[in-house]
């Protein structure tokens, strides 16, 4: 369960990052600034080689790091010399993220997926350092089966789902079907993975089904990315906290 009380905050999106400033996202530069001001924080994990949990959102390096190729080929070694292009940091592992933290702030850290088949590996050791820690942590993801594999790994960690229209051009357009984004949009695949929690696309709401989760089910609804005012309004309307970027509320 999740708990509300540690949770329900605003959540910067992937961190407290100003481009500008020099705070990239995911980093540890941007995680602090989170915490100096008390946000929960929410992040994006990937496996690099091995199955390691790093906290980054692409697939590749190309747009973030000084360096090409895939963050999947991404090895311990090459942890200490990759830096961001912007800022200099190095890309973080989870646990030292979990490190980082120590329970200061809640945690919303989504676990990133092409629609492929989940990546054992990779869930086992995110599974060990969630049930290990004793800050607020929750995990979540857009893939029902990635959370499905997470259910019978850990103990007591909230697991949520993030969903959203599913309108537009995406990586899912390449990866499902329509008729899979349709139930996926309507969180019909949901029931395995017996969700604490959803997160979902503030431009898509309000729905009669985020409606149904927080009213019939009594369940939390983050919802992302809020970045404008009307944002800001529509998220104090259709669900408990929102997670924010380019802005502090």
């Amino acid at each position: 369960m999740l708990d509300r009380a540690a949770f329900l905050r605003p959540i910067a999106h992937r961190g407290l990052h100003a481009v500008k400033r020099g705070i990239v996202e995911n980093t540890a530069p941007a995680f602090e600034a989170a915490i100096a001001k008390g946000y929960g924080i929410e992040c994006d994990l990937r496996a690099g080689h091995g199955g390691a949990p790093l906290v980054f959102h692409d697939e590749t390096l190309d747009r973030l790091i000084d360096g090409k190729g895939a963050i999947a080929d991404v090895t311990a070694a090459d942890l200490k010399r990759l830096r961001h292009k912007v800022g200099g940091a190095q890309v973080m592992t989870f646990a030292e993220l979990l490190e980082l933290i120590d329970g200061r702030v809640p945690l919303l850290a989504e676990i990133k997926s092409e629609w492929d088949p989940p990546d054992m590996a990779f869930l086992k050791r995110v599974a060990k350092l969630a049930n290990a820690y004793r800050g607020p942590l929750a995990l979540m993801s857009f893939d029902p089966a990635v959370m499905a594999a997470l259910r019978a790994l850990t103990t007591g960690v909230p697991l949520g789902i993030v969903s959203g229209s599913f309108k537009g051009a995406g990586w899912w357009n390449r990866k499902i079907s329509r008729q899979r984004a349709a139930n996926l949009r309507d969180l019909l695949e949901s029931a395995a993975t017996q969700p604490d929690f959803y997160a979902y696309e503030i431009a898509a709401l309000p729905t009669p089904v985020t409606a149904y989760v927080r009213g019939v089910q009594g369940l939390p609804l983050f919802t992302w990315t809020v970045r404008t005012p009307k944002d800001r309004a529509n998220a104090a309307r259709h669900a408990d906290a929102m997670i924010f970027e380019g802005f502090e509320p």
